[in-house]
């Protein structure tokens, strides 16, 4: 699993690649822990690439979801694939994020 983060001047632009298992899930926690407090910036995680969630990631992006909203910032996910998605759907998560 590859995580990538670029601070912006207004925003955080995060990229997923690969599979945000229970066993990059740990590694991908720490890697993102400054958006846990975005403090403004709007945080945009770009789904393009990611293969797979397990219920170890939709934690991680849940944790980043409140930490942000508590600070003002909104999370959007884009790119979602439709079997991404379908876990969204059916977890209930799609009513949560901004998706594009």
């Amino acid at each position: 699993m590859k995580t990538t983060i670029q601070e912006l001047a207004d925003k955080y632009l995060v990229t997923f690649e690969g599979e945000l298992d229970t066993t990059a899930a740990t590694e991908v926690n720490e890697k993102l822990q400054p958006l846990y407090t975005a403090n403004g910036k709007g945080v945009v995680i770009d789904c393009t690439k990611l293969e797979y969630i397990a219920s170890s990631g939709l934690r991680i992006l849940i944790s980043i979801l409140k930490g942000a909203k508590s600070g003002g910032s909104q999370v959007v996910l884009k790119n979602l694939n439709d079997d991404i998605k379908d876990v969204f759907k059916l977890t209930g998560f799609i009513n949560l994020f901004d998706i594009e």
